[in-house]
């Protein structure tokens, strides 16, 4: 048991999320503070987050933050910043925050919730790893520009389901960081074809007790393996270009063509002054 005193707040209900969301942070003294800034949280914005994606709110979220002096983190892997369970636990090591995906406190436990939220949606039934964390890093934080540009590589070997598992299970930090990057960009397809409510709608066929693959293709029409390609088909093209793309020809040829573009330019805006001038001498 965590030594120190217990920090409780009863959130309001989020809008865009059913049900109601009580919040109980637990921690030692040297993390009083780090607890402090969880319980004083908005829950509003993460609330329409998962109304969006077909969730809601966990019914009790019980936070517990972690030192790393305790017997809990040392028997954990460095890259772990949280963990969530189906009993609506979350564990946070608040020391190794700002590792990829998480660069707050704050994200680490939005990220937790969604977990949660998954949990109780899939009514416990069992939910790929990677659609997981696909999920939460979707609702989370999103897809960025900064992101596409680091899948490139990882896509252009053309990764299955099957690799994208084994890279969640490794125990090495950048492997689990293309894995993140692979399954928020699987998820963030699913949604922009499918809609942004499709995670809710396939672990509520699996709270029905569908298998996942099953539920995912009545949800999506294609498999798992099908979406995973017609996902990463973008990056694999780009991946093939890339290295021409940025070759020292390709770069001088860019500035060239450029330089071209803005003295055609120059070149027009001196014949418009020139035509101007002459309306005016005449008139």
């Amino acid at each position: 048991m965590l030594l120190g005193a217990m920090l409780a707040a009863a959130l309001p209900t989020a809008p865009a999320a059913s049900g109601t969301w009580e919040l109980t942070v637990e921690a030692p003294p040297a993390l009083a503070a780090a607890a402090g800034r969880l319980d004083r949280m908005d829950p509003a914005p993460m609330g329409q987050a998962l109304g969006r994606a077909g969730l809601s709110w966990p019914p009790i979220v019980r936070v517990m933050l972690v030192a790393e002096d305790d017997p809990r983190a040392r028997s954990r892997p460095g890259w772990i910043v949280g963990q969530a369970f189906p009993s609506g636990e979350i564990i946070i090591f608040p020391g190794r925050v700002a590792s990829y995906p998480h660069d707050s406190l704050e994200s680490v436990l939005w990220h937790e919730v969604v977990h949660l939220a998954l949990f109780a949606r899939a009514n416990g039934r069992p939910l790929p790893r990677w659609f997981h964390e696909g999920v939460a890093v979707s609702i989370e934080t999103g897809w960025s520009s900064a992101d596409n540009l680091r899948l490139l590589l990882a896509a252009g070997r053309g990764p299955a389901i099957a690799d994208l598992t084994r890279l969640f299970e490794a125990s090495a930090r950048p492997e689990t960081a293309e894995a993140y990057r692979l399954a928020t960009a699987l998820v963030e397809g699913l949604r922009r074809r499918h809609g942004p409510g499709i995670p809710g709608a396939i672990a509520g066929r699996v709270s029905e007790g569908l298998p996942f693959s099953r539920a995912f293709q009545l949800e999506t029409g294609e498999t798992p393996e099908q979406a995973a390609a017609r996902a990463w088909a973008t990056y694999r093209t780009f991946a093939i270009w890339l290295p021409v793309l940025t070759s020292s020809t390709s770069v001088w040829t860019l500035i060239l063509i450029l330089a071209l573009v803005a003295f055609a330019f120059r070149l027009r805006q001196r014949a418009r002054m020139r035509r101007r001038w002459a309306e005016d001498d005449d008139a």
